[in-house]
């Protein structure tokens, strides 16, 4: 799809860098009319929190300004009584930094970057004043009006000015996830899939979790009326289930035409099904009269499960049952699409209602061990910075240790921190080169601020177009950080080269020394957050296996989505082929759904009848138990076996309802763990 005129004309990346050259000029202006000592840390601030979407500025202000405070609090705690230990202060600063990154690595959110900034802060604040102890009361109080005048302006430039809508931006990328749902569900139906689509099965567990990190910001939308997080909460659901259940049907699918086992009602079944989900997008009224009359073909082409009942046709149940909740799943989302974009709160459908009852927090994976890793790695790059620095004598130092740790800070979550590090250090090339043209050739000549704003404007705003552009922001950012040099944004003109080249070369080693740190750190730690993600999956598995309680499906499925969504970058940055690997997690999703309503029907029977599943469940939590990511060896034979014994005991059951859960549950499982194996022993 071409993108609109005005925005290869790059009308919106203008627009951005006005209002961000504004905000910054509006916080300088500010800052020099009260008197702050550094006015230069309200302009950069401006252009930090400076983002499209007005909803995402204004609730990043509200992050960075408790984070602001929390970590000038903090360093204000630090520095009196360790003021005459720099080891002591040295291992607190580090502690209190890696204690904030571990937080940030555990949220995941943009409400993570409080936590962050909360570390780096105390290290802007602590680092640059140790040898002055007796004004750090002072020197936080200040940095904290500074800061907090930056984000202010921006967040009213940007969320009054012309704002970018959240909202806006949200109902579109929810229209473009769900055709690229459809386009992956029609292809799961088809009798011979297309391999290219595989790349838009794991997109679809990235853009779920995309549609999370953007309800963060909904509350904070400023243009329009926001649609209801808990609706997205509920759409982000539905589209879980589409990825289960499409992988589901593709294979019940290839194991009938296996088998030679697949009904003229059935392929026309499905390619009406197909036609039906090119066509979704038509009225409400025809979705639903179509879909239903769908589902009703689909109940009927389900056999009756009994003693006589074979393996073919246990997997036309599945078939059957399995592609009518992938109907009701697209017909759920096609709703709450709907309910999106309405302003009006009453529910657009009867399907509302339910959809939303009792959401909650999206249910996501948490790496406990990599989080300590990350934050070791910060508070180590601190500790070996300082002892460096004091061991040089060099008093420029203490601002390459302040530049690496809050780099290790904020880099902590990337697989591949290298490449914005470099990207860094190329723009704040860029930044050194233009801070001395202005600082030594331009400035002498200029007088007032009003000459100051005109003078900065060029450079400013070209660097602004740029940083609205994901490809160019990580050189255009750190450039425009340059321009907000203390020799350029202050309030009387410096002369002293000595000094601008102390510090230009401070921040150059600091971006260096985080270079060195991070290759050291954390890129060796790929492979490990690998296999570290894969083990999470098969850990839930098995404990999941054994519990006795109601099963949290939709979490299981959201978690497994998650992980899934962290896989694939991280496969592709190692070099490995994503497909195997990817594809085992998503076999390893739907074995996780199998045994939820293998626990649910355990649930509804006595002990005595629900034994063979007991048996089933055990095997499976010891199979997964077991697994590394370096050799996944089949699962034992006995599993299969039990398996096999289970259907063949719930085929007999007296309750027509409990034969037809335990052959979807158990075929599911089978089918899931044992692909390929021979079709049910004893049975035609």
């Amino acid at each position: 799809m071409n993108r609109p005129v005005f925005a290869r004309w790059g009308v919106p990346a203008a627009i951005f860098s006005i209002k961000a050259f504004l905000a910054a000029i509006l916080a300088a202006y500010i800052s020099f009319s009260i008197g702050l000592e550094r006015p230069y840390w309200a302009f950069l601030t401006a252009y930090i929190v400076a983002a499209p979407l007005a909803g995402a500025v204004v609730s990043k202000a509200l992050f960075r300004v408790i984070g602001t405070f929390v970590g000038a609090t903090a360093s204000v705690l630090m520095v009196p009584p360790l003021a005459h230990s720099p080891e002591l202060l040295t291992l607190a600063l580090a502690s209190w930094l890696a204690l904030c990154v571990f937080v940030s690595l555990l949220d995941r959110t943009p409400r993570g970057y409080m936590f962050v900034l909360a570390g780096y802060t105390a290290c802007l604040i602590v680092l640059p004043t140790v040898e002055t102890p007796d004004l750090i009361f002072e020197d936080a109080a200040l940095r904290v009006q500074e800061i907090t005048i930056g984000i202010l302006c921006g967040s009213l430039i940007h969320g009054i000015v012309l704002p970018g809508s959240v909202s806006t931006f949200l109902l579109g990328r929810v229209a473009m996830m769900l055709r690229d749902a459809e386009r992956w569900s029609r292809d799961s139906l088809e009798l011979e899939p297309d391999p290219s689509i595989e790349a838009e099965k794991r997109r679809l567990a990235q853009d779920v979790t995309e549609l999370h990190q953007l309800s963060i910001h909904l509350p904070f939308e400023t243009s329009r009326l926001a649609p209801r997080v808990r609706t997205v909460r509920a759409l982000q659901d539905q589209l879980s289930l589409l990825m289960p259940l499409g992988a589901a049907v593709s294979d019940r699918i290839g194991a009938l035409r296996e088998h030679d086992a697949m009904s003229e009602e059935a392929e026309a079944l499905l390619a009406d099904t197909r036609d039906w989900l090119s066509r979704i997008e038509a009225s409400r009224e025809e979705r639903e009269q179509v879909g239903a009359d769908l589902k009703a073909r689909c109940a009927a082409l389900e056999p009756r499960i009994d003693a006589a009942s074979g393996w073919d046709d246990m997997l036309v149940l599945s078939l059957g049952s399995r592609l009518s909740s992938l109907i009701e799943a697209h017909l759920d989302c096609r709703d709450l699409a709907e309910q999106l974009g309405t302003r009006n709160r009453k529910p657009v459908s009867a399907r509302i209602p339910p959809l939303l009852e009792g959401r909650r927090n999206r249910e996501v994976h948490r790496d406990y061990r990599g989080a300590l890793r990350g934050a070791a790695g910060a508070a180590l790059t601190i500790i070996l910075g300082c002892t460096l620095w004091i061991g040089s004598g060099w008093n420029d130092g203490a601002t390459a240790v302040m530049l690496a740790g809050v780099f290790l800070a904020l880099f902590s979550a990337s697989d591949n921190p290298l490449l914005p590090l470099w990207m860094f250090f190329n723009g704040t090339l860029i930044a050194t080169i233009l801070g001395m043209i202005y600082a030594f050739g331009i400035l002498p000549r200029i007088d007032g601020f009003t000459m100051l704003a005109l003078t900065l404007a060029p450079p400013l705003l070209v660097l602004g177009s740029l940083m609205h552009s994901p490809r160019y922001a990580g050189v255009a950012l750190p450039a425009l950080l340059g321009m907000g040099s203390p020799f350029i944004i202050a309030e009387q003109y410096s002369d002293n080269f000595a000094t601008f080249a102390n510090g230009s070369l401070a921040q150059l080693l600091g971006t260096l020394f985080a270079i060195v740190m991070a290759r050291l750190l954390q890129t060796a730690g790929l492979e490990s957050a690998i296999r570290r993600t894969l083990r999470a999956g098969w850990r839930d598995i098995a404990e999941r296996a054994n519990l006795y309680g109601p099963p949290d499906v939709r979490g299981w499925i959201n978690r497994m989505l998650d992980r899934i969504a962290l896989l694939n970058p991280r496969l592709a940055l190692s070099g490995k082929q994503p497909g195997a690997p990817l594809y085992d997690v998503l076999r390893d999703l739907r074995t996780g759904v199998a045994i939820g309503e293998l626990r649910e029907l355990r649930l509804d029977l006595p002990p005595a009848r629900s034994a063979p599943l007991t048996s089933v469940l055990a095997d499976v939590a010891d199979y997964y138990r077991r697994l590394e990511p370096e050799h996944r060896p089949p699962a034992a034979p006995e599993l299969l076996a039990d398996i096999d014994a289970a259907l063949h005991v719930f085929t007999r059951d007296e309750d027509r309802s409990v034969r037809r859960k335990a052959a979807l549950a158990l075929v599911s499982l089978r089918r899931n763990i044992f692909p390929e194996a021979a079709a049910l022993k004893g049975q035609p």
